[in-house]
């Protein structure tokens, strides 16, 4: 079955549901009773070839077989009286025998009329029309004499014929003539000329007419034609009678606007009928001759279905539409002007369908519904029969009702069968349908064969058949694998046929499917079976190749396909066999091409076949080579600047030429050396060359595909020019002054070539500006400058240079302007003032240098400016110099980094090309008071159980008079959660302070700056563990709540710098694999990542880097690897950069006296430990200890031995926030000066201090190494690191 045809119930159908149960057009199984149905019949107008016996066609089936009768002219037409006249049998179908007979005798309005026990239906009205050919009528032509340049019309009016002939112009030897914009035929036949030349002189115009049923062609008698010239006769005739008038100036002959010749005025009308063809016309004449064109007054034209025809003069549109009615104007257009034509276009219809009825099969006591439904232009009438016989003249019958388009049958029953007749009629047609209406009780029947597999490709729509018959209309029901009820929706849709369509077909929707067909009656069930497979696909397709000749051509075709479907491979070329040729390779997935030649140009298209689809690729193989030099170069239309060279094209090699190179030789001035003169299109083969006087020419021709360059054709003959005053004079003149008291006027010289002559030399000439003075004048030569002398400084000159020679001078040059020499300015700015805007800023202004003082072209000024002292300092320290550029003639400027509180010095020069002017007086300014900078230090020192020591020292810039020192801390718990901030207020003369009632093994962390009256400077930050308490050291704790978490098998990893060389990574890590590494690398480098093996257990891990480049940035990243270190899994990428080392830094760790003092701290701090352990109560653990244990990596440290921070706390850069505290709703974390401050630790907010010191923040920062003390590693380290390292 077509699944093509399928279709679908539209809801709109649901609105007659109370009529009675949908019904759709069924077929009835042959063995049932049904009324006759019309299966063929000849077309409703029918034209005969004469020569033939007629045939007209009635074909009907039905259930009993029916029988056949006719009308002719609507009476009855007794076939078998008629002894020419034979039915065939089991069939309608005439055979009428016109042998000996005329057919006019059977011309005439057929009907055919199949009926059985159950019902009749009729055929069209089937019109006999006999072809037709007639003779043309014998007439005596008059040769036609026409004057040059006026239009023509010869008429062909050939004779009616059925059809209608097809007309052609053609001479005595049957050969067409030739038609253009000038001269065409028009719909009609007629041929029509928009002006008439005398080569249209002929005795031959002949119309023919064909007539395509009897295949005969007609001519009408020659038309003769004299094309006059009346200017050449005027002129004849006055010389014979010496007359002074012209003759026959009654027939204008000369140019003239257009005006049209069919159809006639300004506008007409034209109706086209739905579904025809609408063609219109626009001829026109005027000399010269006329060009027509088309557009819709009211829309656009339908592109899709039209087409221009006869030059543009005949506009078709098929498949005429509502839409195309309207304006059409055609407008005539020539060099002197233009005609307009509108043509009105009216469209009308024959009726044609918007639903036929259809047949119904009902049960008894059901209720149908017969829609005949049309549409046309006039409105089609409706009249509707039963059995061949009007409705109103058939009996009454209770159970119908009509409603113009619409029959009802309700309550129908046995025997109440019925063909039922729709005719729908106007002026330009009628529509006759048949429907017949089937009264049966029946079981259902499945008819799809039992068992059938179906096979469909994945993602296409599979289609299970279920055509069933029965009446009341059997119920569908599909089941899948004989369990689940499949119901009517995705990705299924049952079909009002039955039908079960998947709407995308995958893998899983494979199996057996059942369908069941039910009604009142009884039930039926068919299994059918569906295979879905996967679709066969090009995965690598050939590409276009341009290949050189006798090179190698390789086709790639790589193929997926189902492996329970045998596929083919073909290979084509140009959609046939490849050629038998052993150069042609195939192998399985690849065509391969040896030795291409031209031949092998093509396209080649790989196909790969299955029982159930196909994919195809296809590419284009181009073989090319350069092209051959052109040969045959010649020179003609020689003047004295100009000749034409041409030459004939080489091979192209299948390439085809994209240009010409064409190149001359100077044999005067540059033998040997070849130049580009001109480039010309591939399509021509001549070139107009304009030459220079006073060369010796020689040309040569290239040609260029896109392969290459051709070699050269051979040189043509020489071609010299005569000498001649030069054209041109030199360019890029110039005057600038190189000293103070000259100017150097240059110019670029003119080449060989441009000397147009011997005795090339320039004339320079030169004067003052705005002075009125003479031109002042110099003639040199070969040389590309003269200098003046003896000039004033740097003012204007107005210079020229002109070419000359033996032959005259060159045009008048142009004069530029130019100025001599600077000299460095003479005067300082006076007046200047420095207005201090704050204590980083200042503007200074300053009266500007008079122009006669600069003495050149004004470039700027120049500030210098340095700072001489703080000005809490009484000696001074003078900075480095800063200079400020100002270009242009300014007066006044911004001074940038200035320091506060500090005492500056600056003066000013004027700067032009030359060089600088004098200072002006040094000026001196103060800044006024800012913020400190951060404390040049924070040392913790003496660290206890409950108490510490911090030292600081003062900034390295004070920036103002120093007010005090704030310290804010807060302890931080293992859990990195935030406690209570503390914070304190020192003097300015106050270097340390000892904090006590601090909680014991807890890590602290603390921020420091210093004030002044403007407010607070940077923070600097510092951390501190206050010692354990003995009593509460234990056993290490498992942490047994710890789940892992489902995500990442590495969460918070962060990063930090430890001192110059060394940096910690910290992370968390919760995946089964034990095989961790921390992997890095120097950023930018092409080395190989280092690998370090680090612990792998689960939970917080921590590891130390060393041995790092100081200065240096890395990129870290974490990694887990399997048994063959293939990497499992590994973390983002994390930037380290490490300070850099300063020049005199020293390395304390090397020192002697370093290490001396270490090993006697250390001693004794290890005799304090062990009287403290006898102290304490035994057998307990510090909580230190603890970590320890918890921790067995070699490469964890519990402390930094530079810094007194716990191993496994990490301060980090990423930002992320601790418990506790909460991320701007930008996903950012703010950070002032410092890196690292109480913003770290605090709740939400900005992120940092306000102006009275009071902190809001969150902790995320990082370690601030001091920059400003050397190398702090030089401090001895705190008894929490020494006991550390001995645990």
């Amino acid at each position: 079955m077509d699944r093509k045809g399928k279709w679908v119930l539209s809801s709109g159908a649901l609105l007659v549901i109370f009529l009675g149960r949908m019904t759709t057009a069924l077929e009835v199984p042959l063995d049932l009773p049904q009324p006759p149905t019309i299966t063929h019949q000849s077309p409703k107008d029918f034209i005969i070839d004469p020569r033939e016996n007629i045939l007209i066609y009635c074909e009907a089936k039905g259930k009993p077989h029916p029988s056949f009768s006719w009308t002719r002219n609507g009476t009855h037409f007794d076939v078998e009286k008629d002894s020419k006249v034979l039915m065939k049998p089991s069939s309608g179908t005439l055979v009428i025998d016109i042998s000996g007979e005329k057919a006019e005798a059977y011309e005439g309005i057929y009907q055919c009329t199949a009926r059985n026990e159950h019902g009749t239906a009729v055929s069209n009205n089937i019109f006999i029309r006999q072809s037709r050919s007639p003779l043309w009528s014998k007439e005596r032509k008059e040769a036609i004499m026409v004057q040059v340049g006026v239009s023509l019309v010869l008429q062909c009016r050939p004779p009616a014929g059925l059809p209608p002939p097809i007309i052609f112009w053609m001479d005595n030897n049957f050969q067409r003539l030739p038609q253009n914009t000038r001269v065409s035929q028009a719909l009609n036949g007629d041929l029509y000329f928009s002006n008439v030349l005398l080569d249209d002189t002929r005795n031959d115009y002949i119309c023919y007419a064909r007539f395509p049923h009897t295949q005969t062609i007609q001519q009408k008698q020659p038309i003769t034609v004299k094309v006059l010239d009346m200017d050449a006769i005027n002129e004849t005739v006055a010389a014979m009678y010496n007359y002074t008038n012209n003759l026959f100036v009654d027939s204008p002959s000369g140019e003239r606007r257009p005006s049209f010749m069919a159809p006639l005025g300004r506008s007409s009308t034209q109706m086209a009928l739905r579904g025809g063809v609408l063609e219109l016309e626009c001829i026109a004449e005027g000399l010269p001759t006329p060009e027509v064109s088309w557009y819709k007054e009211s829309g656009d034209l339908p592109s899709s279905r039209m087409s221009f025809h006869n030059f543009q003069k005949t506009l078709k549109i098929a498949d005429v539409m509502e839409a195309d009615a309207g304006d059409y104007r055609c407008t005539a257009k020539n060099s002197l002007g233009s005609a307009h034509h509108t043509i009105k276009v009216n469209v009308k219809a024959a009726p044609f369908w918007i639903s036929a009825p259809r047949n119904l099969i009902l049960a008894p006591k059901e209720t149908g519904i017969l829609t005949c439904r049309v549409s046309g232009d006039p409105k089609p009438q409706i009249a509707w029969s039963v059995n061949g016989v009007p409705i109103k003249d058939s009996p009454k019958d209770t159970s119908r009702k009509v409603e113009d388009d619409t029959v009802i049958l309700s309550d129908v029953q046995t025997g109440s069968s019925a063909v039922y007749q729709c005719n729908a009629s106007n002026e330009f047609g009628y529509l006759l349908a048949n429907a017949f209406v089937n009264v049966l009780a029946e079981a259902p029947r499945v008819l799809t064969p039992p068992n059938n597999v179906y096979q469909v490709i994945t993602n296409n729509p599979a289609f299970l058949d279920c055509a069933s018959f029965g009446s009341p209309i059997p119920t569908i029901t599909w089941f899948k694998d004989s369990q689940t009820s499949i119901l009517n929706r995705d990705p299924y849709v049952i079909h009002n046929n039955g039908t079960l369509e998947i709407n995308v077909a995958q893998s899983l929707n494979s199996g057996k499917y059942t369908c069941i067909a039910s009604n009142n009656l009884g039930t039926r069930e068919n299994h059918v079976y569906l295979e879905v497979k996967e679709p066969t696909r090009i995965l690598a397709q050939p590409e276009y190749m341009v290949v050189q000749r006798n090179r190698k051509a390789v086709f790639e075709c790589k193929v997926k396909h189902d492996p329970t479907l045998i596929p083919t491979m073909n290979w084509l070329k140009d959609n046939g066999e490849l050629p038998d040729d052993e150069r042609f390779l195939v192998d399985t997935d690849s065509l391969t091409i040896n030795e291409v030649t031209e031949e092998d140009e093509g396209t080649y298209t790989c196909v790969m076949n299955t029982t159930l689809d196909q994919d195809s690729a296809s590419a284009m193989l181009t073989v090319v080579e350069e092209p051959d030099p052109p040969t045959d170069l010649e020179l003609t239309d020689q003047r004295e600047r100009s000749v034409q060279l041409t030459w004939i094209p080489g091979d192209e090699h299948n390439s085809p030429t994209q240009k010409f190179l064409v190149q001359y030789e100077d044999l005067l001035h540059q033998a040997g050396v070849w130049h580009n003169l001109t480039e010309e299109e591939g399509t021509k083969t001549t070139a107009h060359l304009d030459l220079s006087p006073y060369a010796y020419y020689s040309f040569r021709v290239l040609a260029v595909n896109h392969v290459g360059y051709s070699q050269p054709s051979q040189p043509s003959r020489q071609y010299r020019t005569n000498p001649a005053a030069p054209d041109v004079n030199p360019t890029d003149v110039h005057g600038v002054g190189t000293e103070h008291n000259n100017l150097v006027i240059s110019w670029k010289e003119l080449t060989g070539l441009q000397s147009n002559g011997p005795g090339l030399q320039y004339k320079v000439n030169w004067r003052q500006k705005d002075v009125e003075e003479d031109w002042l004048s110099e003639t040199v030569a070969n040389t590309s400058k003269y200098v003046v002398s003896g000039t004033p400084t740097f003012v204007p000159y107005e210079v020229k240079v002109q070419a000359v020679n033996d032959y005259g001078n060159g045009p008048a040059p142009e004069a530029v302007v130019g100025y001599s020499g600077e000299d460095v300015p003479m005067s300082a700015p006076e007046s200047v003032q420095v207005l201090v805007q704050n204590g980083t800023l200042a503007e200074v202004h300053w009266e500007p240098v008079l122009t006669s003082m600069v003495r050149g072209r004004l470039q700027g000024y120049k500030v210098s400016y340095w700072r001489e002292r703080s000005l809490h300092q009484a000696e001074a320290q003078q900075e480095e110099q800063q200079v400020l550029l100002l270009s242009g003639n300014r007066t006044d400027g911004r001074l940038p980094g200035l320091k506060p509180y500090s005492l500056y010095t600056l003066n000013i020069r004027v700067v032009n090309g030359k060089g600088e002017g004098p200072p002006s007086p040094n000026h001196n300014f103060e800044t006024p008071e800012g913020v400190p900078g951060p404390p040049s230090f924070l040392r913790i020192k003496n660290t206890d159980m409950d108490s510490l020591t911090l030292e600081w020292g003062p900034p390295q810039d004070n920036n103002g008079r120093l007010t005090g020192y704030t310290l804010k801390y807060q302890p931080v718990n293992s859990s990195n959660e935030l406690g209570p901030v503390e914070e304190m207020m020192f003097p300015a003369n106050e270097t340390t302070v000892i904090l006590a009632d601090l909680k014991y093994s807890t890590r602290y962390k603390f921020y420091f700056n210093a004030k002044t009256i403007k407010g607070s400077g940077p923070t600097i930050t510092e951390e501190a563990v206050t010692i354990m308490d003995e009593a509460f050291i234990q056993q290490p704790i498992v942490d047994v709540f710890k789940v892992r978490p489902i995500g990442p098998a590495f969460t918070n990893v962060n990063s930090s710098v430890v001192g110059e060389e060394g940096a910690v990574i910290s992370w968390e890590y919760f995946g089964p694999d034990k095989n961790v590494y921390v992997e890095y690398i120097v950023e930018n480098s092409k080395e190989d990542w280092t690998k370090e093996c680090v612990n792998g257990s689960s939970g917080s891990q921590t590891h130390l880097i060393k041995g790092l480049k100081p200065g240096t940035s890395y990129r870290v990243r974490l990694a887990v690897k399997d048994h063959s270190e293939a990497t499992i899994h590994s973390t983002e990428e994390l930037v380290i950069t490490l300070p850099a080392m300063k020049s005199d830094q020293v390395d304390l760790a090397t020192q002697g006296w370093f290490i001396g003092l270490m090993c006697a701290i250390a001693l004794l701090i290890l005799v304090l430990l062990i009287i403290c352990f006898i102290k304490r109560n035994k057998g307990g653990k510090y909580p230190v200890k603890e970590k320890e244990d918890a921790h067995q990596d070699p490469e964890i440290q519990p402390m930094k031995d530079d810094d007194g921070t716990f191993g496994e706390y990490s301060d980090t850069e990423d930002h992320k926030p601790l418990k506790g505290s909460r991320t701007p709703s930008n996903g950012t974390v703010k950070r002032d000066d410092s890196d690292d401050s109480l913003v770290d630790y605090g709740e939400g907010g900005d992120g940092q201090f306000n102006e009275d010191g009071s902190f809001i923040g969150q902790y995320s920062g990082k370690k601030e190494k001091d920059t400003h003390e050397g190398n702090e590693s030089s401090e001895a380290p705190s008894p929490v690191n020494a006991m550390n390292s001995f645990v």
